[in-house]
């Protein structure tokens, strides 16, 4: 059993630091990609300060199907193109929003959240999802945190065989 460490009180070079140190204990020695995103997922919302929300949507029937996460009920299926998760799994990029109510057709699965980042899932080309995190603070997310998940998310594809949850 992994004990989390929170990151409050760090700066962010430093949290991200410490939590890809505890992300690789995580994954050390498991490849299951359920199990893989289930716990990176609950990883994430402990270390991380400030999220309301922290999980997974996979590529299924050509839309976003909902995976492991932490926090409130989610919807469970976004059509690509469709709010911050369908826009950035079809830009195929991350995206930081400091502000969901100013971000166009926004889906909002928690009414709490102000603020917003997505990552895709891309192994070896292929789009195998996104990475969604929320705050309820505004601008919570900026470009060292895009640097920090973007690294933490090619830790768990690298060590990970997430091909069965995604089409």
């Amino acid at each position: 059993m992994h004990e989390i460490k929170s990151t409050t009180g760090l700066t962010k070079p430093e949290a991200y630091r410490a939590l890809h140190a505890q992300l690789a204990a995580v994954l050390a020695g498991e490849r299951d990609g359920l199990a893989n995103t289930a716990n990176m997922a609950a990883l994430l919302f402990q270390a991380l300060p400030g999220l309301n929300w922290a999980g997974f949507y996979f590529m299924r029937d050509g839309g976003l199907v909902l995976g492991p996460f932490q926090g409130k009920v989610a919807c469970i299926r976004i059509a690509l193109g469709k709010g911050v998760c369908g826009t950035a799994a079809r830009k195929r990029e991350t995206i930081v929003v400091p502000d969901v109510e100013k971000f166009p057709g926004h889906i909002a699965c928690d009414h709490a959240s102000r603020s917003e980042i997505v990552l895709p899932l891309l192994h070896n080309g292929r789009l195998l999802g996104v990475l969604d995190l929320d705050s309820p603070s505004l601008a919570r997310f900026d470009a060292e945190d895009a640097a920090g998940l973007q690294a933490a998310v090619k830790l768990l594809l690298d060590g990970s065989d997430l091909s069965r949850l995604a089409d």
